[in-house]
């Protein structure tokens, strides 16, 4: 069983940096072509409630490039503490902040000036005070310890080359009985070392694709127990090279939830 991504062959600094210039344009020109859906269609079809869409910044829904839904599955109570690993222009950080109540506190965590800066702008428009966005890396967060009720994040995992470093700083964060919900892209067959190897096609959430049983073997390593897992066939590709991908090593969307005991 393979457990780990081979990025020998890839660039890190180039990763991150096509990685922050196409989502710095997912912020910008929301409007613009990706290879990947975007916005109010994409969340509705994955499964968000209405409600909860009509209830949080319209531009923040624009820039929305999440792979699944997870909320379901992650059981917010009002007054819990989250920190949203690849925040991005503030989507699931918001939903989130309806889930908690002005009780709880939602951080989200980005990389991303642009992205950080729009979720800012929106959030301080729309008056919401208990949610906050820092800048770090989702493996480094720089939060303290044991300071969560629960970890969120959306197609992001996929597009961090140390997984396992992402999943123990998650578990760190958690408070006992904690738990991480989560939407990302794995596969059912390992990827070929041409794709693996291209940081373009990390940044549209295709390279950095894990096999899912590996996947989920790094998250149980890192101290958490997987309790449900499903596929998202509702999310879809629509760049003839992620199709292409998702046909031939069943690259697809899964949502999880696991808990730190």
């Amino acid at each position: 069983m393979n457990t780990a991504v081979d990025v020998r062959r890839l660039d890190v600094a180039a990763l991150e940096t096509k990685v922050k210039a196409m989502y710095r344009e997912v912020a910008l020109k929301p409007d613009a072509d990706f290879h990947f859906e975007m916005g109010r269609g994409l969340a509705d079809r994955l499964g968000y409630l209405p409600s909860d869409l009509d209830a949080v910044p319209a531009h923040a829904i624009a820039s929305f490039a999440g792979v699944g839904y997870y909320f379901d599955l992650a059981g917010l109570r009002p007054g819990e503490r989250v920190v949203d690993l690849g925040s991005g222009s503030g989507m699931d950080s918001f939903v989130a902040a309806l889930k908690v109540g002005p009780e709880g506190r939602v951080i989200g965590v980005d990389m991303t000036d642009e992205q950080l800066d729009k979720a800012e702008q929106l959030r301080r428009a729309a008056g919401i005070a208990h949610v906050e966005y820092r800048k770090a890396y989702v493996q480094q967060t720089g939060l303290p310890e044991a300071s969560a009720d629960l970890v969120i994040s959306n197609g992001v995992i996929n597009l961090v080359p140390d997984k396992r470093a992402v999943f123990r700083e998650a578990a760190r964060l958690l408070k006992p009985g904690g738990r991480i919900a989560l939407a990302d892209i794995v596969t059912e067959k390992q990827l070929s070392d041409g794709i693996t190897g291209d940081a373009t096609l990390w940044a549209a959430c295709i390279g950095g694709a894990m096999q899912e049983d590996g996947y989920v073997a790094e998250i149980e390593a890192a101290g958490l127990r997987v309790q449900e897992r499903r596929d998202n066939p509702q999310y879809l590709f629509i760049s003839e090279n992620a199709q292409g991908a998702a046909t031939k090593f069943g690259v697809k969307s899964i949502s999880l939830v696991a808990r730190k005991d």
